[in-house]
């Protein structure tokens, strides 16, 4: 840990820290836009010491309010679902319209918090009056051209993945965004993608990573790719574009598909990662089509995507040929490596871990910037 100390991986303190000055401070991702469509339908989300109620009004306009009344001060929704005509908090029974409105003129309205969209996305900040772009508009150009709001989810909401993932959370965050272990970890599942001539860098506490295609795929892609290719972004600028937006959401822009990796801390060793994936919004027999010219390109597949070896033990992640398996192993086993009595730290790589070294800077001095805030 090159600018910060194994407690920042490891103690409560540490993770009550960035509750408070991290993800209570934030834009935080709520979901994708076609999720609200007729007025009433509501979502909560509690993140860091928020929880938040966002819901859309009879004029069609999504809202967001701190999800507690403003009167008892208790909670008044959970989950998702769709609303009536009005807000209940079953505590005091004090009643207020979509727009956040008490019904009671002696009572006050719901605390107003900021909603935002970007790439298709809602996000939500604990502020009135937050411009989501002043956060996220710096990194935009260093995105994907995918035209997010008009893809479509390929997965039902019980086949999302979502996984516990035994570690802290910026061990996940520094293993994403570090392009050194692209071609060692993953050299038998991600040989789609030409790693020595990535381009990444920061912007702001955002970081932006692009890399081509390796020119056999790039040439084949219309034969082996195995969904069909998103029609929005120029053959000339396809690549794997994988950002990460500061501080809990990386997004994974293909050349057919497009993923938000959304992580979510919940103790100092344990985070949820839930991926969200978008394809073309294209007919079955479509997909039908694209998938069965790719398994006619066996022999090319087979020559990018093997085990990185044999397996060592029973549900050896390394011989499952999934480049997720992979990293959840390796964060898992470097979470474990730092109560180690013998745990130090290495050489950095000048390149290839500037991201992960810069993020740890980027983590420390956001923390201290909100801490001496005036109140």
């Amino acid at each position: 840990m090159h600018n910060l100390p194994v407690s920042a991986y490891t103690s409560q303190k540490w993770f009550d820290l960035e509750q408070k000055h991290i993800f209570s401070t934030t834009w935080q991702f709520l979901g994708f836009i076609e999720e609200f469509k007729k007025p009433g339908n509501y979502m909560c989300l509690d993140i860091g010491y928020n929880s938040f109620l966002v819901v859309m009004d009879n004029n069609y306009e999504v809202k967001a309010f701190h999800n507690y009344c403003s009167t008892c001060k208790t909670p008044i929704l959970k989950n998702f679902g769709r609303l009536g005509k009005y807000i209940y908090c079953p505590t005091k029974n004090v009643t207020y319209d979509l727009e956040g409105n008490s019904t009671n003129a002696n009572f006050p309205s719901l605390t107003i918090a900021s909603i935002g969209v970007f790439k298709g996305m809602y996000f939500i900040h604990p502020n009135p009056n937050e411009d989501i772009n002043d956060f996220f508009g710096e990194v935009l150009p260093y995105l994907g051209p995918h035209k997010v709001e008009k893809l479509v989810e390929y997965s039902k909401p019980e086949e999302i993945y979502v996984k516990e993932v035994n570690c802290n959370w910026k061990i996940i965050v520094e293993n994403y965004i570090d392009q050194y272990h692209l071609a060692h970890l993953h050299s038998g599942t991600l040989n789609m993608y030409q790693h020595d001539k990535a381009e990444f860098g920061w912007v702001g506490p955002h970081y932006w990573f692009y890399e081509p295609l390796e020119e056999e795929y790039h040439e084949k892609l219309d034969s082996v790719s195995e969904y069909p290719l998103i029609d929005s972004v120029p053959k000339e600028a396809i690549g794997g574009y994988v950002p990460w937006l500061f501080p809990n959401i990386g997004l994974s822009e293909e050349e057919n598909s497009w993923t938000a990796f959304h992580v979510t801390p919940i103790s100092p060793s344990k985070t949820l990662v839930t991926l969200r994936s978008k394809l073309m919004n294209l007919p079955t027999k479509e997909f039908t089509k694209q998938a069965n010219k790719s398994y006619a390109e066996e022999e090319f597949w087979n020559r990018r995507i093997f085990p990185k070896y044999e397996a060592h033990f029973e549900g050896d992640p390394m011989a499952t040929a999934d480049f997720m398996e992979e990293d959840v192993y390796v964060c898992e086993q470097q979470q474990k490596s730092l109560q180690s009595p013998k745990f130090s730290v290495g050489a950095q790589a000048e390149k290839g871990e500037f991201a992960v070294a810069k993020f740890q800077q980027v983590v420390k001095e956001w923390i201290e910037k909100q801490r001496t805030l005036p109140k």
